[in-house]
């Protein structure tokens, strides 16, 4: 605190009214930097509830993502399986389906197979009849000569 000089009546008035003066200047001063920071502080009170109301926003989308992101695995998931079904089923009727046709071509090679035996036997016993007549023609030949 500033003291004052005494004069006669009482402390000087000059040195009075300068205190008095700064006083002032420095409440002043406070008082409109106590206004700036108020406006300060409203003005990022206001936005950080915009700021509030973006993240609710962005949590909301967030959320909303996740939730399709869920779906549309669980909807991937479901495809794949009636997929794989439908491959294993499709693999299944291709592979009977060779399965039968192997085996009628094993029956058509079985009856082929008996076939040539039957031809076989026919061409031995026509070449056995032809090599009889042969020989009688032989016999017949020696006969007559």
């Amino acid at each position: 605190m500033d003291k004052f000089n005494l004069e006669s009546n009482g402390y000087n008035k000059e040195e009075v009214n300068r205190f008095v003066d700064n006083v002032i200047k420095q409440t002043e001063e406070i008082v409109n930097n106590y206004k700036l920071k108020s406006t300060e502080v409203s003005r990022l009170k206001l936005e950080l509830e915009h700021y509030r109301r973006i993240e609710k926003s962005l949590n909301v989308a967030l959320e909303d993502v996740k939730s399709v992101k869920e779906r549309a695995t669980a909807n991937a998931e479901k495809e794949a399986k009636i997929i794989i079904v439908d491959a294993k089923n499709n693999a299944s009727r291709i592979v009977n389906e060779a399965l039968l046709k192997a085996e009628r071509v094993n029956v058509d090679l079985q009856r082929m197979q008996n076939n040539i035996k039957i031809l076989k036997r026919r061409l031995k016993l026509i070449l056995e009849q032809q090599q009889e007549i042969v020989e009688e023609i032989e016999v017949l030949e020696l006969d007559n000569n």
